[in-house]
């Protein structure tokens, strides 16, 4: 049962913020402390670092990109695949010298990797000079947590196993000025084999719909141009909730917020994906018309031993019931190559679900066993090097049909959103996902442009803007 943290359980973390600042100021009077924080994974972790540094910056801290000029270095972290986790063990790694030429320097790991057991284990007897490790249910007490920290001279660990809470009102200091996340829902209650998502971020619990509504009409009055909305499974929000709001009622609400913005939303799972959804995206204007939906596998024997509950035919019903309704609408897919006993007849149904869609863009991986997962302990008979090639064929196949997409947009006009300046060039992203390189003035990211498309390749474009909303 979801349990939302009370006001007043919340403000018992006000004195810690203070005892932090006062903790610098005396340590450090003659400038205020740096933070650099990396965060690893998915755009629900990019938010939680950003209520992380909203915290911080109550506590008087400023940021740095650089390790070497921080007071605190905080890595969070990702569990869905090995090489995350092992990325962030080379990272933390690094920081020993760190700690040992400035003893003062308080390094914490947080986020999803941190709460499995064995990896808070890990780090308590093989990397003692990290102060503090916390996991994802306990982001509303980082105050209490780094105070405790800074007065203990042993790691500090709170990984609570519990299913999780929400906790509203925390500050925030966000990474954008034009782009914004806007989490709507926490956990997951899908158990797909293969995916350690429920154990480490708890059941699934929905944000109330006032809430999320007041936070979105707060970021269209500050000029976000761009909301995505996060959840595990966004399709899911709102069940058995007492507001009766679900994710279609939800997106129409803050498409009704006055403004002109974008509204996005991921990630999605099929076996929630309903025709109503498809139905209010091609009423709503304000809605993305690109819909991230993963299938994994096009094959129904390895589906179901994913404990996907979908089928094939139900993937590709979905997918031609919201081409009738939205026929501008894209899709982007994952995809897992070689889960545990998947033969090469199966693997060709995954290549020709690929050619029968025709996704703009995939993320393929090999599988990565998950320790505490099902899917950890079935047997795997196929070798590394025949996955590494299923792979490598995969991708082939997918960047022919995403050269064959982005074609067709050659010699139209295309309203995109001005993201990202480099080298006099700046990347523009349209409504259907794609990305499109202009040459423009570095001064106008963040606006939206009218560009023509001049060249396509197989993942970007090239094109000239033609006016600037």
């Amino acid at each position: 049962m979801t349990r939302n943290i009370p006001r007043e359980e919340l403000d018992l973390q006000l004195p810690f913020y203070e005892k932090v600042r006062q903790h610098y100021m005396n340590t450090k009077p003659e400038s205020p402390p740096l933070a650099c924080i990396r965060t690893f994974g998915c755009q629900q972790n990019v938010a939680d670092s950003e209520h992380i540094k909203g915290m911080l910056a109550q506590m008087g801290f400023g940021f740095t990109e650089e390790v070497e000029e921080a007071d605190f270095i905080l890595f969070n972290t990702c569990a869905v695949r090995e090489h995350a986790c092992d990325r962030v063990f080379g990272n933390v790694g690094a920081l020993k010298h760190i700690k040992r030429r400035r003893p003062e320097v308080l390094i914490a790991v947080c986020g999803c990797m941190v709460q499995q057991p064995h990896v808070a284990e890990k780090l308590k007897e093989s990397y003692p000079f990290v102060g503090l490790v916390f996991g994802t249910h306990v982001i509303h007490r980082f105050p209490e947590l780094m105070w405790q920290a800074l007065n203990q001279r042993r790691q500090l660990s709170v990984t609570p196993a519990e299913d999780g809470v929400i906790a509203e009102g925390l500050p925030t200091h966000r990474d954008g000025t034009f782009k914004a996340w806007l989490p709507i829902m926490y956990g997951c209650n899908n158990f797909c084999t293969y995916c350690i998502v429920p154990y480490v971020r708890g059941r699934e619990r929905s944000r109330d719909p006032e809430i999320i509504l007041a936070e979105a009409r707060e970021l269209v009055a500050q000029g976000y141009k761009e909301i995505t909305l996060l959840g595990q499974n966004v399709n899911s929000y709102g069940k058995g909730e007492s507001h009766g709001v679900n994710f279609a009622e939800l997106l129409r609400r803050i498409n009704a917020i006055p403004g002109d913005f974008t509204i996005r939303f991921m990630t999605s799972h099929p076996k929630d994906a309903s025709r109503e959804l498809f139905d209010t995206i091609a009423a709503c204007q304000k809605v993305s018309r690109h819909f991230h939906l993963p299938f994994q596998s096009g094959n129904d024997r390895v589906l179901k031993a994913m404990n996907r509950h979908y089928d094939r035919r139900q993937y590709l019903d979905l997918v031609s019931y919201a081409r009738k309704v939205v026929p501008d609408i894209s899709f982007t897919s994952d995809v897992i190559v070689g889960f545990p006993g998947e033969t090469r007849e199966e693997f060709e149904d995954t290549l020709s679900l690929v050619k029968e869609v025709g996704f703009t863009s995939l993320f393929t991986f090999i599988f990565s066993p998950r320790k505490g997962t099902p899917a950890a302990e079935m047997d795997d008979p196929v070798p590394m090097k025949t996955k590494t090639a299923w792979f490598q064929e995969l991708s082939a196949l997918q960047e022919e049909i995403s050269a064959e997409r982005l074609a067709q947009l050659v010699g139209t006009e295309q309203r995109a959103l001005l993201e990202t300046a480099e080298d006099g060039y700046i990347e523009a992203r349209l409504a259907s996902n794609s990305v499109v390189r202009v040459e423009a003035d570095p001064a106008l990211v963040g606006r939206y442009a009218t560009i023509r498309i001049d060249d396509a390749r197989s993942w970007i474009m090239h094109g000239t803007v033609l006016s600037v909303e």
